[in-house]
């Protein structure tokens, strides 16, 4: 009897390695690229800046995977962190960690190898970038636990984000002068804003689970609160042009970044989920213009230096 209940049992499915690659790719946000857009933007503002104009090409590929890699592998602790969270949430629950398609110590071994090739990158750098690197593994590692503790996790993300910045100065200049932290200011203020509009999706769900963010901090103040930290994000950016001398072309960026924002403003004046996703969304666009404005700046103001 217990034989036939044993010949009863369904077979275990077979091996699917490519159903197993599709979930790992889910699990890193490799079909939602935007985390590593708003990742790439101000690694490229400061490779840019420390190089004068285009920087080394060796450089800019290390920076460019390793801005993939780290934001992958944020994506994978994040998930782990939240997997307590993400199945009471609408937007997330589908998440593979959160629907059970992927394990937690899968989950952390994907974590692992991404971090470990992301390092291996950074070795072909000099010794402070390595240094400054392992800063950045800390700050990527513990980022997903804050909204537990804190309603700042936004402003710890602009850190955790903005970390390539002194990291692409140590990797150009050898050194990390006052400007690289002055660009990363502008980017705790900037990735705080968008990352708010990103919460306030998520608010509803949020309170519910206990989960703490800038949106809920901020509760019925949020767009004024919104507005200050965009005016304090363009002053800073403002204040590392004149520092840098980047003139027209670069505060002519600063404009349409401006204009983008005010876009948002008006899609998200009643606070709805769809606009305010859009809104995050859209900041790929701020960041562009930022870029566009530093790197014209290089390229034109140096062009008449040259020429001059």
């Amino acid at each position: 009897m217990s034989y036939e209940r044993f010949q009863e049992r369904p077979a275990p499915p077979p091996f699917d390695l490519r159903a197993r690659l599709g979930q790992y790719w889910l699990l890193v946000r490799g079909d939602r690229p935007i985390g590593t857009l708003l990742l790439l933007w101000p690694t490229w503002w400061a490779l840019w800046l420390a190089a004068d104009g285009l920087p080394p090409w060796h450089l800019l590929a290390i920076f460019t995977a390793g801005v993939w890699l780290t934001r992958s592998a944020g994506c994978v602790i994040n998930d782990y962190a939240d997997r307590w969270l993400d199945p009471h949430v609408e937007r997330t629950r589908d998440r593979p960690l959160a629907s059970g398609a992927v394990g937690g110590r899968e989950a952390l071994a994907v974590f692992a190898v991404l971090m470990l090739v992301a390092f291996g990158l950074v070795l072909l750098t000099n010794r402070l970038t390595v240094l400054l690197s392992v800063v950045g593994v800390v700050l990527a590692a513990s980022y997903p636990y804050l909204k537990r503790y804190t309603y700042f996790p936004q402003v710890y993300l602009g850190i955790a984000f903005g970390w390539g910045i002194p990291m692409a100065f140590a990797a150009v200049q050898g050194t990390v002068p006052a400007l690289a932290w002055l660009l990363l200011l502008a980017n705790v203020l900037w990735a705080t804003a968008y990352d708010t509009w990103y919460a306030m999706v998520d608010r509803d769900d949020d309170l519910k689970v206990g989960a703490k963010s800038t949106a809920i901090l901020f509760g019925d103040a949020d767009l004024a609160a919104q507005a200050l930290l965009y005016v304090a994000t363009f002053a800073t950016l403002a204040l590392v042009g004149t520092r840098a001398d980047l003139g027209p072309w670069f505060f002519g960026g600063l404009g349409v970044a401006a204009a983008c924002v005010a876009w948002e403003f008006w899609i998200c004046r009643r606070r709805e989920r769809g606009p305010c996703f859009r809104a995050f969304l859209h900041n790929n666009w701020v960041g562009a213009a930022v870029f566009a404005g530093i790197a014209l700046a290089l390229w034109f103001g140096r062009a008449g230096v040259h020429g001059a």
